[in-house]
């Protein structure tokens, strides 16, 4: 009762405040809703006051506390433990200011990317990132510094955020970074902030920068014989400064399955492809269309324009939708490996290799301008001990592949639960030690997502 009565007192509205046996069950997991935890109350703060008192209450009774946005993470992080408060940011949803002189943006947590984004367009400015998941809020984008398929061109989140106010664990409220563009007046600390996965801070207010909206975009299918000969090519697209937005590759059989899933066609045949965008002047567009058919004559067998909207948007959609079509059919574990861009043929080969020898289905696509090897490793029919049998023995082979070519465990999805095993067997003890300093010093008691990441 005594956590009744002190939340009650910070939240007056009973409707933002849910106890113990009515909390929905997709609160206490991730998207995927495999990994499930325990809550002894479930708030929707909508000030940055409310979170003080909140983390002020948590921390005085030494309870444990888990930060949730949208929920679309795909590791476990917003999975609460030993029957933590979930602090549910979701209404905190405001666009507080678009400043058009210095070309930033003050926001809330909960704001949904998508809408966002359309939001600035429709003022003709523009924010970069371009997480898959569009029904993400920017409060989850900064906590897992989200990347995308124009990561290869603008970056990722972190390089769009020019502040934050954040909360601690005690419930002091700070403020980080402006809106000066130079800063090195100090420790940048909204920088430790940004990819800790709700570990060190709760994020109350973001600060973003944003940039002039493109005149033009334009997306170009190019076909390969094999994916070798398609990965072989995007260093030479990069060398020859064509800057695309966005350079993925796909291979024919995943492909199949999101025709399959979207009844849509691919406008090309070939057994790989490279899927890129342009953006910006018209003129530059169709000059980098017009090198990449240079650069491209000796290895592509055919290159498109997709100057058809519905068809680009077709297209694209089916590049989006691999993840949601492999689910449709079966459960499975979605990874975010990153590796050098040069090493990307040498890692999908050993996948497809992998996947022979172990009878595991393993499909994979991803960015090749930065190296990022998205993979879905399906279940199949494997009962329950088997697959997590198998599933453990197949992860730790991808990962100790990944890190002889120089990858990491994750470029976008975080760590969460799914990857602390892993992270802390390829992990040098000295830097989880730093981590975990860190995590001290903002959180002492270690109450804030506790459970997830590098925290022991």
């Amino acid at each position: 009762m005594p956590v009744i009565n002190q939340l009650s007192s910070i939240i007056k509205d009973s409707s933002r405040l849910i106890f113990s046996d009515k909390i929905e069950a997709k609160y206490l997991s991730d998207t995927l809703g495999r990994k499930k935890g325990q809550a002894s109350a479930l708030v929707f703060p909508v000030s940055t006051e409310e979170v003080s008192a909140i983390l002020s209450f948590a921390h005085k009774n030494n309870i444990f506390v888990t930060p949730r946005g949208a929920g679309t993470n795909l590791v476990g992080s917003t999975v609460p433990h030993d029957s933590s408060i979930i602090l549910d940011l979701s209404l905190m949803d405001k666009i507080l200011e678009i400043d058009r002189e210095n070309f930033t943006a003050t926001v809330e947590p909960g704001v949904i990317l998508e809408d966002f984004q359309k939001h600035v367009e429709s003022l003709g400015l523009f924010y970069p990132p371009d997480p898959g998941e569009k029904r993400s809020s920017i409060g989850g984008n900064i906590s897992t510094n989200a990347g995308g398929m124009r990561a290869v061109k603008y970056g990722v989140t972190r390089d769009y955020v020019m502040g934050l106010e954040v909360v601690k664990a005690d419930g002091t409220i700070f403020t980080l970074g402006s809106k000066n563009r130079k800063d090195t007046t100090g420790l940048d600390l909204k920088d430790i902030i940004i990819g800790s996965e709700g570990t060190l801070a709760v994020i109350t207010k973001c600060l973003l920068r944003l940039i002039g909206k493109p005149e033009k975009s334009l997306s170009i299918l190019a076909g390969f014989s094999s994916l070798k000969a398609g990965i072989e090519a995007v260093p030479k697209i990069l060398q020859a400064n064509l800057n695309p937005t966005a350079l993925e590759f796909i291979e024919k059989k995943v492909v199949k399955l999101g025709e399959n899933f979207l009844k849509l066609k691919f406008p090309l045949e070939s057994e790989a492809y490279l899927l890129l965008t342009f953006d910006g002047k018209s003129e530059e567009i169709d000059s980098a269309f017009k090198s990449l058919q240079s650069v491209l004559k000796d290895s592509a067998e055919k290159i498109i324009s997709l100057d058809d909207t519905e068809l680009a948007q077709n297209v694209w959609k089916i590049r989006g939708c691999l993840v949601k079509a492999v689910e449709a059919v079966s459960e499975q574990e979605p990874l975010d490996i990153v590796v050098p861009i040069a090493k990307v043929a040498d890692f999908v080969n050993f996948v497809n290799k992998l996947e022979s020898q172990s009878s595991m289905q393993m499909i994979s696509f991803g960015h090749a301008g930065d190296g990022n090897v998205h993979l879905c490793v399906v279940r199949g029919k494997r009962s329950e001990e088997v697959w997590e049998k198998e599933l453990n023995e197949n992860l730790a082979k991808l990962y100790d592949e990944a890190r002889k070519l120089g990858g990491l465990i994750s470029g976008e999805h975080g760590l969460g639960l799914s990857k602390r095993p892993f992270f802390f067997a390829e992990t040098p003890a000295a830097n989880v030690e730093l981590m975990n300093a860190v995590k001290v010093a903002f959180d002492p008691k270690k109450l804030l997502n506790s459970n997830i990441s590098y925290v022991k």
